[in-house]
């Protein structure tokens, strides 16, 4: 069994490398430390599952999804965050993730995880399977910022980190009025006015951290 570890914390990539390690005796690992390392890795060998870190620096763990699943329609992805589950988890299995977890995981939990992706399944902790049935039982009203189109949303969360819209053209390799149009699809869709409101919003759900603002 091959499997990738990619996160921009080599502290991190060697912690989740010695679980695993013990779990699966004679399994191989590669290591990337952003999207185009993760992306190279991926073209050039033979995966069995992808652990993938939600937040890196450059292109956001969600856009790298979407490349994985367009390169390996079948490669099992686990996506691995700091956020809480329920921020993030659905938009990335509907975006193709084969599974999602905190890294407040316990390390037996992670080891059950990469054993159902592998195997076909998908992997949600029981907390955030029981809550996704709540939303198919009830009329829920949407959050705002579930309203955002993917890249939507991570211009929210870039934004709300205190990111001027000239430096999230350059970082998303974008023009500037098309990041302005972005901001302004998101200020109508959230029905907010203004960056601060954005930020505290998205500091207020958990979609960036306190301190990156």
């Amino acid at each position: 069994m091959k499997i990738l570890i990619t996160d921009d914390h080599a502290v991190v990539r060697q912690g989740l490398k010695q679980i695993l390690a013990a779990e699966f005796k004679k399994a191989e690992f590669g290591e990337a430390s952003n999207a185009q390392e993760a992306a190279r890795r991926i073209a050039e060998d033979q995966w069995d599952v992808v652990i993938l870190d939600v937040t890196m620096p450059g292109r956001s763990g969600l856009e790298v999804l979407k490349d994985i699943k367009q390169l390996r329609p079948k490669l099992p992805v686990l996506m691995l965050s700091m956020h809480p589950e329920d921020q993030f988890a659905v938009r990335m299995l509907k975006a193709g993730a084969s599974g999602y977890m905190t890294k407040e995981s316990a390390p037996e939990e992670l080891v059950g995880a990469v054993r159902k992706v592998i195997s076909g399944g998908r992997y949600v902790s029981p907390a955030l399977a029981e809550k996704m049935a709540g939303y198919l039982s009830i009329d829920v009203q949407t959050p705002p910022h579930e309203r955002l189109s993917d890249r939507e949303f991570l211009v929210l969360r870039m934004i709300a980190s205190g990111k001027t819209v000239g430096v999230i053209a350059k970082d998303l390799s974008l023009s500037v009025k098309t990041i302005s149009t972005y901001r302004t699809r998101i200020l109508e869709k959230t029905g907010m006015a203004n960056n601060a409101e954005l930020t505290h919003y998205a500091i207020q759900n958990q979609l960036v951290e306190k301190s990156a603002t």
